[in-house]
Formats: C-alpha cells, sequence, structure tokens
C-alpha cells in the first residue's frame, strides 16, 4: 500500500500500467501495427478498389470505355455500401471524385446532382422536423391520440359488454400515429421519436417473466406496430423515406422531358397504397398478439388516468408549439396545392413553373427562423445549434444515388444492360411486377432501403424498355418492394431500434413481417396497373 501511494505521488507516474510493463515484447509486437491492419474490415475497404480494377482489366462491354469505367465505379461504392467498409456518408461522397478520375463527368456536374430541388425538400422538411422533436409535439399528439381513443372505447365497451379496454383499438392508435408522423419525417426518425412514446405507455406493464402471456404478447405488438407503422407511413410522402425521394430524382434525370411526380402526385398513390398495408399489419397483429382474454389481462395496467396523467406532466401547448404546428400545417397545404391536376394547376403555375417542392419546403423552414419563440427576448423558434442533428449522411446518400442515376445514363451503360434484357421483351407486366417487387425486398434485408433503390431502379428503368411499358411500372413496385423490410432487425434502423428495447426477437419479426410482405406485394402489383396509370399517367407514352 505504501508503494502504490508512494507511486501515485509522482506526477510522472502513470494512473493505469502501461502495455510494455504487461505484455511481453512478442506480444505487444503482434498487437500493435501487424494486429491493427489485418482486420475483417481493411479486406471490405480493399475490395472495393480491387474490383474496380478487376472490372476495368477483364471486362469488355462492346468496346465502350465509358461504360466499363461505370460498371467499375458501381461495383466500388457499393461494394463499400453493402459491407460499411468505409462510412456511408463518406461512401456517398466517392462519386465526387471517382466520376472525374474515370472520365465519366467533370468535377463540376457531379457536383451538381449533390443540389437539386429534392434534396432542398429534404433538407426544410428535416429542419421543420427538428423542430417538432425539439417541441415536444410528437409526445403530445401520440398521448392525445390514445387518451382519446381510450376514453371513445371504454364508452363503447361499457354500454355493451362492460369492458373498460379494447387492446386493438388502444394498438390502431398507436400504430396510427407513428404512421402519421412518419409520413412527415424519415421513418428511422419517427421510430426514434415513437418508440419512447410507446415503451412509455407500456412501463406500467410488469416485465416479461413475471406478466401473463397475453401481456407480454401485446407489447411484442406494440413494439412491433411502430417499426412496421414508421416503414408503412414513410410510403405515403416524399419526405417520408429517402427512396421516394431517389425514385423521384432518378426519374427526374433520365426523363427531363416527362412531367415530374410532385408531392402531391405521389401522395395520391402512396397513401391509399400505405393505408391498406397498414391494416393489414393491424389484422395480423390483432390475429398473432391480441387474443380474446387481452383485455382482462391489460385492464388491470393500462387505463385512461394513465395515459392523462402523462398528458397533464406535458402541461399546456406554449405559443412556440402551436407556431411550429402552424408553420408545419401551412407547408402541407403548400405542398398538396403546388401541382394538382392539369385543369387545376395549383399556385405553382402563378410562378410559371419556377418553384418546386422544396422552395416551400425551405421557404416554411426559413420562418421557424424568424418567428419568436416567445420564450425569451430575442428568442426564435429555431436556432442553428438545434440544426446541428441534421441527417447529412441521409443527404449525402440521396446526391450520390442521383450522381450515379445520372453517370448510369450519361456513360451509356443503361443502353449496354438494356440490350443484354432481350429475353424480357414478352414477359407479361403481371409476372414481373411481383418478382421485381420481391428481388427488391430480399435484397433490402442485407443492405440499406436507400442503396437497393440506388442499385435496382437504374436496371428497372432498362427493363422497362426493353418490354416496352412504361419506366414508373417497374420503377415504383422496384422502389417501394426496398422499404418491405420487415424480416430482420439489421434490415433497417428503425427495426433496430424496435429491437434494441428487448420485447421482440427475430421470430416475432419473422412471424409478422412474412405475412406483411407478402401481402404488400400482392397490393403492389395490383394498385400499380389500376390507380398508378390513373395517378401517373403510365398509359401514356413518355
Amino acid at each position: 500500500m505504501n508503494t502504490l501511494h508512494s507511486n501515485s505521488d509522482d506526477p510522472k507516474t502513470p494512473l493505469l500500467p502501461s502495455h510494455h510493463d504487461t505484455i511481453p515484447r512478442s506480444q505487444s509486437f503482434i498487437n500493435s501495427p501487424l494486429q491493427s491492419i489485418c482486420t475483417i474490415n481493411n479486406v471490405f475497404i480493399l475490395l472495393g478498389p480491387l474490383s474496380c480494377i478487376i472490372i476495368c482489366l477483364c471486362v469488355d462491354l462492346n468496346g465502350s470505355k465509358l461504360s466499363r469505367n461505370m460498371l467499375a465505379v458501381l461495383a466500388w461504392v457499393f461494394l463499400w455500401w453493402i459491407t460499411e467498409a468505409v462510412p456511408m456518408p463518406i461512401t456517398s461522397m466517392a462519386p465526387l471524385f471517382l466520376f472525374p478520375l474515370f472520365g465519366i463527368a467533370s468535377a463540376d456536374h457531379v457536383a451538381k446532382t449533390y443540389m437539386d430541388d429534392v434534396i432542398a425538400l429534404v433538407l426544410g422538411s428535416f429542419i421543420l422536423a427538428l423542430a417538432v422533436e425539439h417541441y415536444n409535439i410528437h409526445r403530445r399528439l401520440a398521448l392525445n391520440v390514445s387518451t382519446k381513443i381510450i376514453v371513445a372505447v371504454m364508452t363503447i365497451t361499457i354500454l355493451f359488454c362492460g369492458d373498460p379496454l379494447n387492446p386493438p383499438l388502444l394498438l390502431l392508435g398507436i400504430c396510427a400515429t407513428t404512421a402519421f408522423v412518419s409520413m412527415w419525417m424519415h421513418n428511422t426518425a419517427a421510430a426514434v421519436i415513437m418508440m419512447p412514446v410507446a415503451t412509455g405507455i407500456l412501463q406500467n406493464l410488469p416485465a416479461s417473466g413475471r406478466s401473463d402471456d397475453k401481456v407480454t404478447k401485446f407489447s411484442k405488438a406494440v413494439v412491433l406496430g411502430v417499426i412496421y407503422s414508421a416503414s408503412i407511413g414513410g410510403m405515403s410522402t416524399l419526405t417520408g423515406t429517402g427512396v421516394n425521394l431517389i425514385l423521384v430524382g432518378m426519374w427526374k434525370s433520365y426523363f427531363p422531358e416527362a412531367t415530374p411526380i410532385s408531392f402531391a402526385t405521389w401522395f395520391f398513390f402512396g397513401f391509399p397504397l400505405a393505408v391498406l398495408i397498414f391494416i393489414i399489419l393491424w389484422v395480423i397483429l390483432c390475429l398473432f398478439y391480441c387474443s380474446k382474454g387481452t383485455a382482462n389481462a391489460l385492464s388491470s395496467y393500462l387505463d385512461k388516468a394513465q395515459l392523462k396523467r402523462e398528458l397533464e406532466l406535458l402541461g399546456p401547448m406554449a405559443f412556440a408549439e402551436k407556431m411550429v404546428l402552424i408553420v408545419f400545417s401551412m407547408l402541407i397545404v403548400l405542398w398538396m396545392t403546388r401541382s394538382i391536376t392539369d385543369d387545376i394547376p395549383g399556385w405553382g403555375a402563378l410562378f410559371e413553373g419556377r418553384v418546386g417542392d422544396g422552395s416551400a419546403s425551405i421557404m416554411m423552414a426559413t420562418l421557424l427562423f424568424i418567428i419568436p419563440s416567445g420564450k425569451q427576448k430575442g428568442e426564435k423558434l429555431m436556432d442553428w445549434n438545434k440544426c446541428k442533428k441534421l441527417p447529412w449522411n441521409i443527404i449525402l446518400l440521396l446526391g450520390a444515388g442521383f450522381a450515379i442515376a445520372d453517370g448510369v445514363r450519361t456513360s451509356g451503360l443503361a443502353q449496354v444492360l438494356s440490350a443484354s434484357l432481350d429475353f424480357l421483351d414478352k414477359a407479361p407486366y403481371l409476372a414481373i411486377a411481383p418478382a421485381v417487387c420481391l428481388i427488391s425486398g430480399i435484397v433490402t434485408e442485407f443492405t440499406s432501403n436507400n442503396a437497393t433503390t440506388t442499385l435496382v431502379v437504374p436496371l428497372l428503368i432498362q427493363v422497362a424498355q426493353t418490354m416496352h411499358v412504361h419506366p414508373l411500372f417497374l420503377m415504383v413496385p422496384g422502389a417501394i418492394g426496398a422499404q418491405f423490410a420487415f424480416l430482420l432487425p439489421t434490415s433497417t434502423p428503425s427495426n433496430i431500434v424496435g429491437f434494441t428495447t428487448g420485447h421482440i426477437n427475430i421470430q416475432d419479426m419473422i412471424k409478422t413481417g412474412l405475412p406483411l410482405k407478402i401481402a404488400g406485394i400482392a397490393i403492389l402489383t395490383i394498385l400499380m396497373p389500376t390507380l398508378g396509370a390513373l395517378v401517373f399517367g403510365t398509359n401514356d407514352p413518355i
């Protein structure tokens, strides 16, 4: 003890023993530079440029050097994306140096693809989403909805069957709120925001080891409902997920003369699709996790009073919360009315097509930095410090998707791929569409939704041209299929959010996600040639 004390008094003595005091010299050599270099991650890093070199040396695409170079760059970028050997945002910036180096496009041209109206739409919506999160509006909304549902359920069920709680309707309220929140922000952000609200409601339930099996199942249903509702809600609007934005950006890049897909246009197709899939989700959750005696098992733990107490803790709505809601509502109205129909052009016609959904998004986001918060003198609803949480990784990934789509088109790789797909010329659409959706849905289980879309959609454009069908007939199923990431925790970050709560396991996800994926593919296959033809005008030539 005296030795320790004397050593600790010496300012030069380290607080912890150094490696050369505790590790043999030979072991120290093994654990230093050599071990840090020989890692599986570094192998994956080398795979990117190595695959690029192999393609450049060994592949001949009808003598087209530019097309071969584009394929080589694609292999490099996608290998890094899939393995995540390099952080995804950094990989997303790789086209900025790879395209000029391989002669695919100039540096200025590539850089411009990373900022257009779609990216502006994302930036503005993310800033508004941060304001909603900062002022706890999402939590107030969830508790309000849940409380009102329980009030309505209590009134009806007491009159008819005397039971004070209806678990299926309570589950419906939680899932519907999550889906609604996910419509206006990225589905991962919606899951992150809503999961504490959902688990907060479940906190009054006993732990799984000490609870009734029916209570445990209901807890699983709530968590699964939140993560799947976040994905489903994101399908209904352009701002709900990056996949929809990538699709719209690629459509604009490949077919600049065609009518662009506006926020309202997508909503008229995406919202009915999301509603149908959401109903299927609710039915599956009720069948698997809400048995007959669930209401009795839950009634002693969950009631209206408990949710009302949580709501009261938030206090009355402040001026700042009201103003954020007003700005958010104004933005939704502007998105929905910019371009309505050919007969009713919307307010965008006043500016002769010079404005886009991104213009409205940035304008409303700017108001948040102008309107006072009403809390402290000079304080605004938002300041730049609150914007440090902006998900630049998503923005860079979107930019990379647009750059790759443009590179595939301008390099001639699209034409080369199209020539190799002649065998699909006489394939029926009802056979190809489900297959496209299924392939996209399988790939997305092992890589990110956005990366899947960036890889699959350019190929589908060529398949559609080979089949002589409207490209959106395949582009839309391919993009939405990439959002059917329902089977594995690692399929999408929102799944991980639910998995880390400890209420669900992989078996629960497969049990619920597999029928949900099959139902989603069937619904999409039916809606695309019917409602899709009406909304997107796919019966007309491009």
